[in-house]
């Protein structure tokens, strides 16, 4: 044999075993305490064995074989996934405080560094909550006047619509600018019109970020961000996006600064400019312009993109069962009628309604496996113990498709929210906003509107779809950490 082969098979026997014994290595450390799991191999961990692109039907097969806590590795890094109804429930809810930490997600920690709402800890995150929980309560959820703002913005909505003349097109972009002008007057106090620059220039980078976090590119950036870091690759455009949100909310709040009158705050920049003020003498205060611009990146985002395509994907939904779209058509003509806008008060009377757009929630599962969340000591759960710092995620989708609480999860049925007697069901297995202590801050808002909006829509207009029916696929176009919508067009007729 050649000199050179031979030590090229001996460099190759050795790097093996050392591969092997890291393995073995990594299982016997954790035996009897870290949950259970597959084996990973070093550097790469499980990357190979999750298929990301149907990343929830992996996890469903790992479950089955190591239980509802089990323990995947995302590169070098052990992850604790919770499956199950039962184990979610004791960890977010009845251990709320020791599960309350957000775990590591290196796409964000790098733009966000901790600041903000969404991915900040301890004190920081427990203060900032509170406060866009309270400043949210102030200025209307659930009350009247944002009511009365997703009713107007609704009313916008039908006109777009009618521009469209009965002829096809993407709801992406209407859809999107409605939910996010909701969002806009309580963070801004300002209404966009749909063709605003700045308003769309915003809109753009938001939608891109959405989508690399969404895509392979973002997926293997959590799982490897030292390797990917030095990758070229469009999860490098995330970082420069958030620079142009950052440059769009520093003038907004420098405007606020300069018409800022503290008797009468005008939104949510204007509140937390107020307490700005009043804390300007403490040091510690979590009240300053990082946090704000932050947290003000963080509602935005929140309040856009989750709804928006959450009625996307209902309206294509409804393309498939149009007998579903006509007792919704139906009931809202039995209502609420045609002479005025539909309101909350009248979610209480539609029943059926109601259980349609619960189950859109449940059945696309939009936040599949949620945000992270993590243990801040070592944490004995089950008969295991959970290593500090640890990222946990919690499988939300395996709560949403529970077989026992909703026959036939895989099919889309409004009877899985409705009583024998036509009543309303409610269940404790709705978890599309997660729960426990870090549930979605936005839950009610979120709610509000996506009665109104599909509501006022199908007041209005009757859905055309561009192909029978039956051969709309309803499933998502990627199922990983979110599912997504399929791209389609569609026809709305006046009725």
């Amino acid at each position: 044999m050649e000199p050179l082969g031979t030590v090229t098979l001996f460099l190759g026997v050795c790097l093996s075993c050392l591969l092997l014994l890291a393995a073995v290595r990594s299982r016997t450390q954790d035996k009897g305490r870290r949950p259970p799991g597959p084996t990973p191999l070093p550097l790469v961990g499980n990357i190979l064995q999750l298929k990301t692109t149907f990343l929830s039907k992996t996890l469903q097969q790992l479950s089955e074989k190591y239980g509802p806590v089990f323990t995947v590795h995302f590169g070098g890094d052990p992850v604790v996934m919770l499956h199950g109804y039962d184990v979610i429930k004791e960890a977010l809810i009845d251990r709320a405080d020791e599960f309350a930490p957000r775990g590591r997600l290196p796409l964000f920690d790098k733009i966000h560094k901790g600041k903000g709402i969404a991915f900040s800890n301890g004190e920081r995150w427990k203060v900032l909550r509170r406060f866009a929980l309270t400043t949210l309560r102030n200025f209307g959820m659930g009350k009247k006047s944002i009511e009365e703002r997703i009713q107007e913005e609704a009313q916008y909505l039908l006109e777009k619509l009618q521009d469209t003349k009965g002829k096809p097109f993407d709801p992406s972009f209407l859809l999107s600018c409605a939910t996010s002008n909701v969002i806009c007057s309580i963070v801004f106090s300002t209404h966009f019109d749909y063709h605003d620059k700045r308003f769309l220039g915003m809109m753009k980078v938001m939608n891109d970020n959405f989508w690399i976090i969404s895509s392979p590119w973002g997926q293997l950036s959590n799982f490897f961000p030292t390797f990917m870091n030095l990758i070229p690759g469009p999860h490098h455009r995330m970082a420069a996006n958030n620079e142009k949100m950052k440059d769009f909310v520093n003038k907004a709040i420098k405007h606020n600064k300069d018409t800022l009158d503290p008797r009468a705050p005008r939104d949510f920049i204007d509140c937390f400019l107020i307490k700005m003020e009043q804390e300007k003498n403490n040091r510690s205060s979590e009240f300053n312009t990082e946090n704000l611009v932050t947290s003000v990146i963080n509602l935005f985002v929140a309040g856009t993109e989750t709804t928006s395509t959450t009625l996307r994907y209902g309206l294509l939904i409804l393309q498939k069962y149009p007998d579903v779209e006509e007792k919704v058509h139906e009931e809202i003509d039995r209502v609420v009628g045609r002479a005025r806008a539909p309101c909350i008060a009248d979610r209480g009377q539609m029943p059926y309604t109601d259980a349609v757009i619960h189950e859109i929630q449940r059945f696309i599962s939009l936040a599949a496996l949620s945000l992270p969340h993590s243990v801040a000591k070592d944490t004995p759960f089950r008969q295991y113990v959970i290593p500090k710092g640890t990222t946990i995620f919690p499988v939300l989708i395996s709560v949403l498709y529970d077989n026992k609480e909703f026959p036939n999860p895989t099919e889309f049925d409004p009877q899985h929210f409705l009583n024998k007697d036509g009543t309303f069901r409610k269940s404790d297995y709705f978890m599309p906003f997660s729960a426990g202590k870090r549930i979605c801050a936005g839950e009610g808002l979120a709610r509000m509107e996506l009665f109104l909006f599909l509501t006022t829509i199908l007041q209005h207009f009757k859905l055309k779809p561009l192909q029978d029916p039956k051969d709309i696929d309803i499933s998502p176009l990627m199922s990983s950490t979110g599912n997504f919508p399929r791209p389609y067009r569609l026809a709305v007729l006046p009725r």
